[in-house]
């Protein structure tokens, strides 16, 4: 029904989803009369003093709408038009106003919100038009009068929007890269972890992960009793017909007066932590904006460092609340399995008594904090869904006996893997002090339920998650994850940020050559004599395959005076293992590497330089290794082909299946091995068999058992290699 509306008004308050009975609360405490609560909003009656207080005080709404258009059965874009322009706009809309329209929601003929809005401009136009008004001009950025506009099966809902701008926007946070957390969900989740009754008391507040400061700001705001909004200059009522701009100056002026008394009186003491720098400096100019400043002390203290401040002297409650990082992305895990255990220990060190409030989007590290929940809330942080977790820190005497029952960290699995670390380490040493060797294999999936790959790069870690079966629990492979991250860093003694995690399953198509990230980030290993470059971070693999140590070992040794053909070169390790020699003998004379890839070709040139190689005698060569063989006309001494299992990258005409295609791919490597020579075939098809017709035309001779150290010894079919040379003629 369209309506021109009279005192007490139906208005609509939009919130964030999962704040609805939060917000209604306080629509009621601010005066107004909820109706109703509706996904993302309440409704609600008030009169104009009422709306008036609901943009300047409330804490969880974006904005608050005077709805003047509320029907159903809305379909057609003509039913929106026409029941737009049966609304008398000129309450509304001042001669000569500018208009915007922001319209959300959809039908079977209105799918479009640019759609949806323009139409309802040209029904605010028909009526001030037939009210013999001129047309009203569309002003996106600025207008006079902002209306919301929502259509959701067939119920249409039009208003004037009162906030103009969402009322989540305070104003003091200039540096949104800093700050992730609305205000309004911060707001959120201070009334639920209690913080309005402990700052009434003279509680004190403690955030240790505090970034930007938007919690401690709005606690502060909260403790003084300042309006959320007193800063702001404009809302989207004073461009509205019918505003009463007296009634809004002695509302106005009444939360000023209680701030200015709230700030006195305020007892409640906050205390922000952080060890960046320039988040500090955000959290304090925001502060400084928010007219609170004097309320907050900031610190430079990592979690490590984490204590009670002196000035609270033995205080035995308040309130630690934070907002730590959540690892969206699997590679970030490492650091914050750590984080969050590291954050469980600095808060049951210092705060013992208080009450811990944790806002996360991965509960299962909120897991990795060593205590138990007592409350949850289930709430959204933009589109991911989220919990705020709610925990008692226990005392001295009550820690000693909750620590072996909510301590996860080391449960039975987690120990056993452990374990199993250091038993590998132990085996390994010997030969690791012996060969020299700083990369290696520590542990294979060797416990089924731990399904990882541990590789040792110095001092830097990388971790290959294999991809659970469907049979297997999500959130148990995770918290299985999450002890491997947990126990590395301690059993290793390595630093959580030297750890790299990745997922390993099964590629297909083009997933195989897609790159993982872009942080350029990669460092230098040596492996004997040669020096290489890795990249832990960017791609499935690093540039080194691990498993070939010994045959990039066995190359260099045959190499000596040599012409070397390296095929499906990668990153060209082998090349530089060839082209470097033994101590004993030297390299290869020339060497020629093939490959496809422009990203591995470069990588290869990088490798080569870091060797001090000459160009002109070791060159490489981007191309499909079928067609380069087909085409080549040199004759090599020395082979190298280890193609992929499979490739269907498309810069190849054709796709490539090593069980497939390997017989022709001999032959044509074959066809460029000079005589006396010898063609070292590997490929890593688990499964693979060799065509039993090459034995016929060459002498050939499978290696593979000579070709693994002790940290591959465990999976004897990881790759198979082959020695193959020209049968000598009768």
């Amino acid at each position: 029904m369209s309506e021109t509306p009279t005192p007490p008004f139906a208005f609509l308050a939009t919130c964030p989803r999962g704040l609805e009975a939060l917000l209604a609360d306080e629509l009621r405490e601010l005066g107004g009369e909820p109706q109703k609560t509706t996904v993302a909003g309440v409704h609600f009656h008030a009169d104009l003093a009422g709306a008036y207080r609901a943009c300047l005080w409330s804490r969880l709404a974006n904005r608050i709408v005077l709805c003047v258009v509320r029907e159903d059965g809305i379909e057609q874009p003509d039913a929106l038009r026409q029941a737009v322009a049966r609304v008398d706009w000129t309450q509304h809309l001042g001669p000569g106003s500018t208009l915007a329209v922001d319209f959300h929601g959809r039908s079977e003929q209105i799918r479009h919100t640019r759609f949806g809005a323009q139409i309802v401009k040209d029904g605010v136009v028909d009526a001030a038009q037939a009210a013999g008004r001129e047309r009203p001009r569309v002003e996106l950025k600025q207008p006079d009068l902002r209306l919301y506009a929502h259509l959701h099966r067939g119920r249409l809902t039009v208003g004037v929007d009162m906030a103009g701008d969402s009322l989540h926007r305070r104003g003091y946070r200039r540096d949104l890269g800093h700050a992730p957390l609305k205000e309004n969900l911060a707001a959120a989740l201070l009334i639920r972890a209690g913080w309005p009754a402990r700052a009434r008391a003279g509680e004190a507040l403690v955030d240790p992960l505090c970034g930007a400061g938007t919690l401690l700001i709005e606690a502060a705001l909260m403790a003084a009793d300042m309006a959320p909004n007193l800063n702001r200059e404009r809302f989207g009522f004073h461009g509205w017909a019918g505003h009463d701009a007296a009634q809004w100056h002695e509302l106005k002026r009444e939360a000023e007066a209680r701030a200015r008394i709230g700030r006195k009186r305020c007892r409640a003491r906050l205390y922000g932590f952080d060890r960046s720098p320039p988040a500090l400096a955000a959290a304090k100019a925001n502060a400084m904006r928010a007219g609170i400043p004097a309320l907050i002390e900031f610190d430079g203290v990592s979690l490590a460092q984490l204590q009670r401040p002196q000035s609270l002297g033995g205080a035995e409650r308040g309130l630690v609340i934070t907002n730590p990082p959540y690892g969206e992305r699997l590679g970030e895990l490492p650091e914050l399995v750590s984080l969050y255990a590291e954050l469980g220990e600095g808060v049951r060190r210092a705060f013992p008594g208080w009450r811990l409030a944790v806002f996360t989007a991965n509960p299962d590290l909120g897991h990795r904090l060593g205590l138990r929940a007592d409350k949850q809330y289930a709430l959204n942080n933009g589109p991911l869904e989220a919990k705020l977790l709610l925990l008692d820190v226990p005392v001295e005497n009550q820690a000693h006996e909750n620590t072996a029952a909510e301590r996860p960290v080391r449960g039975d699995g987690a120990q056993m893997f452990a374990n199993r670390l250091e038993k590998n380490r132990k085996r390994l040493a010997k030969w690791l002090r012996r060969s020299g060797e700083t990369c290696y294999r520590l542990y294979d999936a060797d416990m089924p339920e731990y399904a990882v790959a541990i590789d040792v790069y110095g001092d830097r870690i990388h971790v290959q998650e294999y991809a659970p079966p469907r049979s297997v629990n999500p959130s148990q492979a995770q918290k299985r994850l999450f002890d491997v991250l947990a126990v590395i860093p301690e059993v290793l003694e390595v630093d959580p940020g030297h750890v790299v995690v990745k997922r390993r399953e099964r590629q297909s198509g083009r997933d195989q050559y897609r790159k993982q990230g872009d942080s350029g980030e990669r460092f230098v290993v040596q492996e004997g004599s040669a020096r290489l470059w890795v990249n832990l971070h960017d791609y499935l693999d690093t540039g080194l395959f691990l498993d070939h140590r010994p045959v990039r070992r066995m190359l260099g040794e045959m190499a000596a005076g040599r012409r070397f053909l390296n095929l499906f070169c990668y990153t060209a390790a082998a090349t530089v293992q060839a082209a470097l020699g033994t101590r004993m003998a030297p390299g290869a004379s020339e060497s020629v590497s093939v490959d496809l890839s422009n990203t591995y070709l470069s990588w290869a040139r990088d490798n080569f330089a870091l060797n001090a190689l000459d160009p002109s005698c070791h060159r490489v060569v981007r191309d499909d290794c079928l067609r380069w063989l087909e085409t080549a006309r040199a004759e090599f001494d020395l082979i190298f082909l280890d193609p992929p299992t499979f490739s269907n990258s498309k810069k190849m005409t054709d796709t490539l299946d090593v069980q497939r295609d390997h017989g022709r791919l001999v032959d044509l490597a074959m066809a460029r091995l000079a005589p006396g020579g010898t063609l070292v075939f590997s490929n890593n098809q688990r499964r693979f068999r060799l065509d039993s017709d090459l034995g016929e035309r060459y002498a050939v001779e499978e290696i593979s058992a000579r070709t693994f150290d002790p940290d591959f010894h465990r999976n004897p079919d990881l790759h198979h290699v082959f020695l193959i040379r020209h049968r000598e003629s009768p």
